[in-house]
């Protein structure tokens, strides 16, 4: 009973957000699944998830112990994922970064099943005749890091050009060469060795290079043994041998067709048919992390101080000095939530365009507040500001020059000039004009030797500020003459 209510209870507590969370989880849950079904290190991945589902039901039947013990352990767990699955990861990102790339042209089928016999029979004649060869065709996966030398090529495939590639006389047949669709690309290639070849026995060079990329990638390689006469197929870090021309064939259709399948709609429903039971784990798993980590459980509350702003000022009025800048906000929300919160982005803004006369009390709420959806604002401290304001008037002002220090002594001062003269203002509607004095910023007098006009800034005093909000240039001439 108390298992159902408690199941009803994070039901209710079920967000959009909490949706949308738990889906992109899910996604990439399945996009891990999906390209560590085919790779060896899966068993790693297998025995880390055993670990993290231990993990969680420690946390869930509080055993302090191990707890504690596998917490030391996924803290370094990242450094190693990136050892044990360092070629793995490399080859997922280049994959994503695959997505986009649309240079790689598609080819017909019917052009790639003629590659394919192209390629069955020749091998089939390199066998027969003894003579060596490897031939790798291209997946989804780029292969330019683990390829070394080579010539390009670019070529339409024919049994000919294989066969001059592979002859014994020629300075490429040692080397692989590359096959993309029906095109060779590159010949004399060098691949990387595999170190996993204890489960053969007896295998050449070639067998071992193949081995090596089909470990790192999706490619298919074929290999020709000129000691045995036979053809092996390197797929999915496995190689078998092939017994005959029509076998290899119908091995390079099905490959081609996995990699270049004909373009064509595929209705919605056939895709939740495949690969039902990855996503049904992804899901699973996304559901138990969201459970674990992302359950809004118990609610806190936060004291945080945040500054308050004022905007939409009316350009007719001026807030008074002393003003408030900050106020203590509390805030309730789960413990997650708060992890997640840039106290930095958080302010209290206050609406001044209703203000009309010289105080008026505000109310702060906390639709003031840029709370984020997780998080609710329980109190504000204060509670109510008053804000003290005074209209501005225009007015004109005349601008004085202000000097620091004294001319050379060998320097005389004839006359000082600024023009304007006067400066639009606005000010305080309870000040006089005929009080009110505008400087310019200090010049100093020391470093003048001969007469100059410069441009100097206004600067702005209490009660008086300017219509664009920027101080206004005057040009201040100066005239001086030798003694």
């Amino acid at each position: 009973m108390e298992l159902m209510s408690a199941a009803a209870a994070v039901m209710k507590s079920i967000r959009v957000q909490d949706v949308l969370d738990m889906a992109i989880i899910a996604a990439m849950i399945f996009a891990l699944l999906m390209w560590f079904k085919t790779r060896a290190s899966r068993y790693v991945l297998v025995g880390i998830l055993l670990l993290g589902g231990v993990y969680l039901a420690a946390r869930f039947f509080q055993l302090y112990l191990t707890v504690i013990v596998l917490q030391g352990f996924f803290a370094i767990l990242l450094f190693v994922l990136v050892v044990i699955f360092q070629e793995d990861l490399r080859g997922f990102f280049e994959r994503i970064a695959m997505l986009g790339n649309l240079r790689r042209e598609a080819r017909p089928l019917s052009e790639l099943e003629k590659a394919a016999g192209i390629i069955a029979e020749t091998s089939s004649n390199l066998a027969k005749k003894r003579i060596g060869a490897l031939i790798v065709i291209q997946g989804n996966d780029p292969l330019d890091r683990h390829l070394n030398g080579g010539t390009p090529l670019d070529g339409l495939i024919s049994g000919s050009l294989l066969e001059s590639i592979f002859d014994p006389h020629s300075l490429g047949h040692d080397g692989a060469v590359l096959v993309c669709g029906d095109r060779i690309k590159m010949f004399g290639c060098h691949l990387p060795l595999s170190v996993n070849i204890k489960a053969y026995e007896n295998i050449g060079l070639r067998h071992t290079a193949a081995l090596g990329l089909t470990e790192r990638s999706d490619a298919l390689c074929i290999v020709v043994s000129e000691e045995r006469g036979t053809i092996s197929l390197s797929q999915s870090e496995s190689l078998t041998i092939i017994p005959n021309a029509s076998a290899l064939h119908e091995a390079l259709e099905k490959f081609y067709i996995a990699n270049a399948p004909a373009p064509k709609s595929r209705p919605v429903f056939r895709w939740f048919r495949e690969n039902t039971k990855e996503k049904i784990i992804a899901l699973g798993l996304a559901c138990v992390l969201w459970v674990a980590f992302g359950y809004q459980r118990d609610i806190v509350r936060r004291d945080v101080i945040i500054p308050l702003e004022y905007k939409n000022i009316p350009q007719s009025w001026q807030i008074d000095e002393p003003r408030l800048t900050e106020v203590k906000v509390i805030f309730q929300g789960p413990e997650q939530a708060f992890r997640l919160l840039n106290e930095r982005s958080l302010r209290l803004s206050l609406d001044l365009s209703p203000i009309s006369e010289k105080k008026r009390e505000f109310v702060l709420t906390q639709d003031m507040v840029n709370v984020p959806s997780s998080l609710s604002v329980a109190d504000i401290s204060p509670a109510k500001i008053r804000v003290y304001a005074s209209r501005l008037v225009p007015a004109t002002l005349s601008v004085h020059v202000a000097t620091r220090n004294r001319l050379p002594e060998d320097i005389a001062l004839q006359r000082i000039t600024l023009s304007p003269a006067t400066v639009r203002v606005m000010m305080d509607s309870r000040m006089k004009s005929e009080d009110m004095k505008l400087e310019t910023e200090p010049i100093d007098l020391q470093n003048i030797s001969s007469s100059l006009t410069m441009e100097a800034k206004v600067t702005q005093v209490a009660g008086v500020s300017f219509p664009d909000g920027k101080s206004p240039l005057v040009r201040v001439t100066i005239r001086v003459k030798k003694k």
